[in-house]
């Protein structure tokens, strides 16, 4: 049967991994899960530990900005699709 780990879980192997006290083949055994799943959650936590450190209010502001960029571009097409079509 599959094993399920929370996202908790597999911080904490992947930290294992990170540290180095144990080779990833053993830390499989321990866990018992295949050593390239370690690599992807170590090479995962390594790719995005910065946002650990980051402003959670800016990333919010910046989601929020774009969104509202993207509506205001739809709305920009739709102007212009609905002006074209009260021409024709």
């Amino acid at each position: 049967m599959k094993k399920i780990f929370t996202p908790r879980q597999k911080a904490s192997v992947a930290l294992e991994s990170v540290k180095g006290v144990k080779m990833p083949n053993q830390l499989a055994g321990e866990y018992e899960i295949h050593p390239i799943q370690i690599g992807i959650w170590k090479k995962r936590l390594l790719e995005n530990a910065h946002e650990i450190f980051s402003d959670k209010r800016k990333r919010a502001e910046n989601e929020q900005q774009e969104l509202t960029d993207r509506l205001y571009k739809v709305i920009g097409q739709r102007d212009v699709e609905i002006e074209w079509l009260k021409k024709k």
